[in-house]
């Protein structure tokens, strides 16, 4: 099976910094990737670099033009609308859906159901709670049916309760269906890439210092092996 993203030595320059540095990179369908490593380390310039907003200044970044995309950052751009209308909006405007405005709201509530979010619909975006600005982010990404989900730290500003409730929807999310969601996500909780990655990298000012199955990321024996400078961060973080 012809992988969902790929990545062949890819460089991306921001400004005078190297941000990625020939990475090159594999995703299968239904594999969940954990992107890890220090702040300035490349884990946002890489997950958009897969979305296609960041073009390569080297190498070959082929994206899957049949796998439908969704983004989520870290901090949710929402309109100063209802958060049905949030939702709609952009179901609506995409052309490919061939939605009417009706089917988008229908559509649109429906998701708002699926994230528990269904009795404030009404309600300013940007009135609800930080977590439920992350769920409703996440109702908006999931609406669209994406083959490939990308996530940029999800439930870093989050307050306890409200990460376990986003994280449980991440994973409801990557696992349902006939066919298993493609997710890809940055975090600095390694409990939390414990729990639902398949596979994890590290990365370190730009570079892909590890690329393991998450049972051998966290076994120290053989991430030390394959990099001892990732094998410190992960002890640096345990701490």
């Amino acid at each position: 099976m012809a992988p969902v993203v790929q990545l062949d030595k890819v460089s991306v320059q921001l400004g005078a910094v190297r941000a990625l540095k020939d990475v090159s990179l594999h995703i299968a369908a239904g594999e969940r990737v954990a992107l890890v490593g220090p702040n300035g380390s490349g884990k946002s310039t890489l997950l958009r670099t897969l979305h296609g907003l960041l073009p390569p200044e080297a190498g070959v970044a082929r994206l899957d033009p049949a796998r439908r995309q969704a983004m989520l950052f870290q901090r949710p751009h929402l309109l100063r609308v209802s958060a049905l209308v949030n939702v709609a909006l952009g179901l609506w405007l995409d052309r490919s859906l061939g939605l009417s405005w009706s089917a988008a709201k229908t559509q649109a509530l429906h998701a708002l159901v699926r994230v528990g979010l269904q009795g404030v619909a009404g309600q300013g975006g940007r009135q609800l709670s930080g977590g439920q600005q992350q769920r409703l982010a996440l109702a908006r990404a999931w609406a669209r049916r994406p083959d490939v989900l990308l996530l940029d730290e999800p439930t870093a500003s989050l307050d306890p309760h409200a990460k376990r409730e986003v994280e449980a929807l991440i994973v409801e999310f990557a696992q349902g269906g006939d066919e298993p969601l493609t997710l890809v996500w940055a975090s600095h909780n390694l409990g939390q890439v414990k729990r639902i990655a398949t596979r994890v990298l590290c990365l370190e000012s730009g570079r892909v210092l590890a690329d393991l199955p998450v049972h051998d990321f966290f076994n120290a024996e053989v991430l030390a092996r394959v990099s001892p400078e990732a094998h410190a961060f992960v002890q640096g973080e345990m701490a």
